[in-house]
């Protein structure tokens, strides 16, 4: 009985080793940090062996393959003495793809993967595909694999989890743009991270789709360097020679063969940065052979993610919007475009190498104020002190919302969009974005 080893035990790692059990393999889950209830209980009802707060090496370095949680780096110490002993890592989407023929959509890119996501999953559904939603959200693949089949799974990648992919492939890919980011986990070089992005592109066929925005200044110079068989689909704003979708005279357009326009004000989202995820999801549906008024109702009624440009409350004339997702300079630029009213802006976090000069103007034109959200705000005073506006420094959710409240005044709106990874503060982004609509409502 071969043995594999899963390096993490969360969503992803767990759904990989009842997978692995499954299939008939000698499975052991290795995690350095603390294991949540639920997974204990899940490992423990498919009697798989695991443990917490350390690596055992004898336990780990005896594996045929180690399935490696996406947020492991490959620097880790672990990771390193299985490379050097031969040993195969690959990633939990990998590993499961190699237990299902359903067909894979596969989204990616540095800014508007869950919403593209969510958006085209919500289209295959109103489709009535039996589609699966996973990877970077939902429940984990190799669980769904587990538990059941689908014809399609609609999958958000990031950089991370491509890392360790090699034969898995999908047969829509989705790439919507490569912007500065986890630059800390590249070492601060941008051609690391570009290097994930494009791993997308593997393995891809002739009867596969290549779903991208043509406009994106990383990707352009970067697709000369790949050879793509796949049906080539550019997306942009206007209409220019060989784009596959774009708006022309206030319609969404997709020229032959995919065929299909609707009305631009039907789209459901607002902002040029949602024009782009829509051309995108409608590009992959009907590559999918999904009709076009279904594709058209999808895009129109769609509701929108959790903690991305979500409306939490209007107290006190003041407007208040979480878009905790936006962990990235680009994504919190998108939320500003956005902005017609003053703006009180939430920025800070765990800073992931950021550039902020990209937003200074951008910032100086929407803000009336800012407010610093982090364990450590030094490099934003450095940042954006000298713009003039009123700023104030808080190192909790309460502290902020509460200053926010006194700054904002009626018609303004307070934006929380942190440039920055939560994790200085905050579990995790969702953590943050609860916090925050929480707080709001009982102001």
């Amino acid at each position: 009985m071969d043995r594999i080893v899963i390096l993490g035990a969360a969503e992803s790692g767990v759904g990989a080793a009842i997978l692995a059990k499954q299939k008939g393999f000698d499975v052991f889950v290795s995690d350095m940090g603390p294991i949540k209830d639920k997974y204990k209980q899940m490992l423990d009802s498919h009697g798989i062996d695991w443990e917490e707060g350390r690596h055992t090496e004898v336990k780990i370095l005896n594996a045929k393959e180690i399935v490696k949680s996406p947020g492991i780096p490959s620097q880790a110490p672990m990771v390193q003495q299985a490379i050097a002993k031969g040993i195969g890592i690959v990633s939990e989407i990998e590993f499961a793809g190699r237990y299902t023929d359903a067909k894979m959509v596969c989204i990616t890119g540095s800014n508007g993967k869950t919403t593209t996501t969510s958006l085209i999953y919500h289209i295959f559904k109103t489709a009535g595909y039996n589609v699966g939603l996973g990877g970077n959200i939902g429940r984990s693949l190799a669980l769904q694999v587990a538990e059941g089949a689908h014809d399609w799974y609609v999958i958000e990648l990031s950089s991370f989890q491509l890392e360790d992919m090699y034969r898995f492939k999908a047969h829509i890919a989705v790439l919507l743009n490569i912007t500065p980011d986890h630059l800390d986990r590249y070492n601060y070089r941008m051609q690391g991270y570009v290097d994930a992005k494009m791993r997308i592109l593997q393995n891809l066929t002739p009867q596969d789709y290549f779903i991208y925005w043509a406009d994106d200044p990383v990707v352009k110079p970067e697709l000369q360097k790949y050879d793509v068989s796949a049906h080539v689909c550019p997306f942009a704003e206007n209409s220019e020679t060989g784009m596959a979708a774009y708006v022309a005279d206030g319609q969404v357009t997709l020229p032959a063969p995919l065929d299909f326009t609707m009305p631009q004000d039907r789209l459901s989202l607002p902002g040029k940065h949602n024009l782009y995820n829509s051309l995108a999801a409608a590009l992959a549906a009907r590559a999918a052979g999904i009709p076009q008024s279904v594709v058209e109702q999808g895009l129109s009624d769609f509701p929108g993610v959790e903690h991305r440009m979500e409306r939490v409350a209007t107290m006190h004339g003041v407007n208040y919007i979480n878009d905790s997702k936006a962990t990235n300079v680009d994504a919190c630029r998108y939320a500003l475009e956005a902005m017609n009213t003053p703006t009180i802006l939430i920025i800070g976090g765990k800073d992931k190498g950021n550039d902020y000069e990209p937003i200074k103007e951008l910032v100086k034109e929407k803000c009336a104020g800012l407010v610093y959200l982090g364990a450590d705000n030094t490099k934003l005073h450095q940042n954006f002190d000298q713009l003039g506006l009123p700023v104030a420094d808080t190192h909790s959710m309460k502290d902020c919302v509460t200053v926010c409240a006194n700054m904002a005044k009626k018609g303004y709106t307070v934006l929380l969009s942190p440039c920055c990874a939560s994790f200085d503060l905050f579990k995790n982004m969702e953590d943050r974005g609860e916090q925050f609509k929480t707080l709001v409502r009982n102001l």
